[in-house]
């Protein structure tokens, strides 16, 4: 007789702790749309963002902040990316320093 395969589970986690995951997830996705609509209109400055980014910002992707800047779309965020040699996949908190400041710069032109 073969022998079962067990499969690896995630821990198990308290209601309490499942409850406050979903809490702070759907916390960080309400300031990330907030911070959207607030690059739309123009009452927050993508060099802030990137400069100094808030802390649910660290985990977003730099190509979706980029998208909510006005007059940007796909091909011009791509572009941009591409320009200082990031990834469509980055996340702004792991963006290193010369990557910041090459992305910051290109606003600047």
């Amino acid at each position: 007789m073969p022998a079962l395969k067990t499969q690896a589970q995630a821990p198990l986690r308290s209601l309490d702790q499942r409850m406050e995951a979903l809490k702070r997830a759907n916390d960080i996705r309400v300031r990330r749309a907030q911070l959207k609509k607030d690059l739309k209109t123009g009452s927050a400055n993508i060099h802030d963002v990137l400069r100094n980014p808030p802390e649910y910002v660290s985990t977003a992707k730099v190509f979706d902040i980029l998208m909510a800047v006005p007059k940007f779309g796909r091909v011009k965020a791509a572009r941009f990316l591409n320009q200082c040699r990031i990834s469509q996949s980055k996340t702004v908190g792991g963006l290193s320093e010369r990557q910041r400041a090459e992305l910051i710069g290109l606003f600047n032109r």
